[in-house]
């Protein structure tokens, strides 16, 4: 079986300022625009079997910038929906929830047609998508790259690992960085994490 590309989109306003960005769809800053671009040469060096990504523009336009201009969209790969916490930084929360923590604490209740997600659930959408990035690896010599964004990202790997959903907070995800899962002896492991190339 072939290798998992996670690639999480360039930076965002929000990202920077640290707000909490599920599914509200902001662009890429200049700045996440170039961090996307630096990954060309480390997506061009492999064979692409399949590709996926978010419906978020963030996430399409990462796509595009690396190069990979026919990725499915689906919306499984979509950010976790923080629910009342859309757009709030996690130091704005702990004034009112003092050691706050997502993956253990959860979200507040949203509006209705974003009423938020628990760390099971974004581990219910995780399993999904792996199960499609399986069957495209079955049916290819190539990697498999997903495009999406930071938590969800985190939470699929360590879904992929076999770990339970909330251990998706050991592994610190960085904008504009590609991450590779791989297999050894028959087992999945983390075979490469953050990577950015040198500039």
């Amino acid at each position: 079986m072939g290798d998992l590309f996670l690639v999480r989109h360039g930076e965002t306003e929000w990202s920077r300022s640290g707000r909490h960005t599920g599914w509200t769809d902001v662009p890429l800053t200049e700045h996440g625009r170039d961090e996307a671009r630096r990954l060309v040469p480390l997506i061009r060096s492999h064979r692409i079997g399949a590709a996926f990504v978010s419906p978020l523009q963030r996430a399409r336009e990462t796509a595009q910038l690396i190069g990979i201009h026919d990725a499915r969209v689906d919306t499984d790969l979509r950010e976790w929906d923080y629910g009342g916490y859309e757009g709030v930084t996690t130091t704005e929360i702990h004034r009112r929830r003092p050691g706050w923590f997502l993956f253990t604490d959860g979200v507040l209740p949203g509006p209705p047609e974003h009423p938020g997600e628990s760390v099971e659930q974004v581990g219910e959408r995780a399993d999904r998508m792996l199960d499609k990035a399986d069957a495209a690896l079955a049916n290819t010599e190539g990697v498999v790259v997903l495009i999406a964004h930071g938590h969800f990202l985190r939470v699929l790997t360590a879904r992929r690992l076999g770990l339970q959903p909330d251990h998706g907070a050991l592994f610190q995800l960085a904008t504009g960085t590609l991450c590779r899962l791989s297999t050894e002896h028959g087992r999945p492991v983390v075979a490469g994490w953050n990577i950015r190339p040198p500039q």
